[in-house]
């Protein structure tokens, strides 16, 4: 299955049991949310989640594309990506969880073919407060799906009040050979669908009610979908990020890839580097890739990005922008003018740099601790 397909049949499969989808897959989180970026795809549905009635019903179903920082050190391992996209299904008091189970191993098994013997979850076994999450436990065991049960790690909150509950995660086996050991003692485990079921709020004393009515938030995320389904070892090699063929030789190409795909996506949706806020996230991405080139060859620059990569990454996520190599050669000026800048200040200290000389350096000169340290040692 390429991603279209893949696409397609998950949102045939939850439109045909009477979901709508929701449109709208910006990165950008509606005005007045503090976040900077959406994260997830449950994140704009959040007031509904809450019990706001959804203009469309009670019966959800999207492909959202989200960004991460969190895991910006580990972009560039076999699955985790800064830009990623998200396909999530809701039930707004609908169904409960065990229904969204069902659903989910049917469309992992029957739609897309996953052998079912290379399936573990992972589900909710209890805390002080709250036993053990039976339904699921109930529901997996009835499917055939071995359970391995945890803490805190299967328990969904958005913070330290309102809605939260347990969650069970659907792993498959990407190892060679049979399927060993459990998700949380081997890592050949990958996780591809966590199914959220929301039936409490978290008061500010920490104390538990039941909802009036629980909701269910499941999200499964395409690239790594793909990965499973095209018998690919990394993210970057499905059909999503394959032809992304760099025109530079690098030792991992990975990191890079991740950056520029992402801060293509960003600048598709609107967003300029600056100092602060979404533009600051833009800029350290497109800044850490150039240091990455530079560290090869001074000379390598984003203009030689070839075209096709950006128009087809802009096509795939419905985004039309003339600006792309524009922001990015400004970028780029900016941060050579900077570099060279940075080089002349940074000689002056012979000795190791204290925290007031970074500290220093970043707020006078806006030179941060990771540029200063490939300053010193290029």
């Amino acid at each position: 299955m390429d991603s279209r397909h893949v696409v397609d049949t998950f949102l045939d499969f939850f439109t045909s049991r009477g979901h709508r989808r929701v449109t709208g897959t910006t990165l950008l989180p509606p005005p007045g949310d503090p976040v900077l970026f959406t994260t997830s795809g449950m994140h704009p549905l959040t007031p509904y989640l809450e019990g706001r009635p959804h203009p469309l019903g009670d019966r959800l179903v999207n492909v959202q594309r989200c960004l991460r920082t969190t895991d910006l050190d580990e972009v560039g391992d076999p699955t985790h990506l800064t830009v990623f996209e998200m396909l999530g299904s809701w039930s707004l008091g609908s169904y409960d969880g065990r229904q969204s189970l069902r659903w989910g191993h049917e469309l992992l098994c029957d739609g897309f073919g996953v052998d079912p013997g290379l399936l573990h979850v992972t589900v909710f076994g209890g805390d002080g407060q709250v036993g053990p999450d039976t339904r699921s436990i109930d529901t997996w065991t009835s499917l055939g799906v071995p359970v391995e049960l945890t803490g805190s790690e299967n328990w969904w909150s958005n913070g330290p009040t309102g809605p939260c509950g347990p969650d069970s995660e659907v792993f498959v086996w990407t190892g060679d050979g049979p399927p060993t050991g459990t998700p949380t003692t081997d890592d050949r485990w990958m996780e591809v669908w966590n199914h959220v079921m929301m039936r409490y709020r978290r008061g500010s004393d920490g104390s538990l009610s039941p909802l009036s009515e629980s909701t269910v938030d499941t999200g499964m995320g395409l690239e790594r979908l793909l990965m499973v389904l095209q018998g690919k070892l990394s993210v970057f090699e499905t059909d999503l990020l394959s032809g992304w063929v760099l025109p530079w030789d690098l030792p991992d190409p990975r990191p890079v890839v991740d950056h520029l795909r992402s801060g293509v996506v960003v600048i598709g949706d609107g967003v300029t580097p600056s100092n602060t806020g979404r533009g600051y996230v833009l800029r350290r991405l497109l800044r850490r890739t150039l240091t990455t080139l530079w560290r090869e060859d001074p000379s390598h620059t984003l203009s030689d990005l070839p075209e096709p990569l950006v128009r087809g990454t802009l096509t795939h996520f419905g985004q039309t922008s003339d600006r792309v190599f524009e922001v990015l050669r400004d970028e780029e000026r900016r941060f050579r003018s900077l570099m060279t800048r940075g080089r002349s200040l940074v000689s002056r200290y012979r000795g190791p740099l204290t925290e007031d000389d970074l500290r220093y350096l970043h707020e006078t000169h806006g030179i941060p601790r990771d540029l200063v340290e490939v300053l010193r040692t290029s």
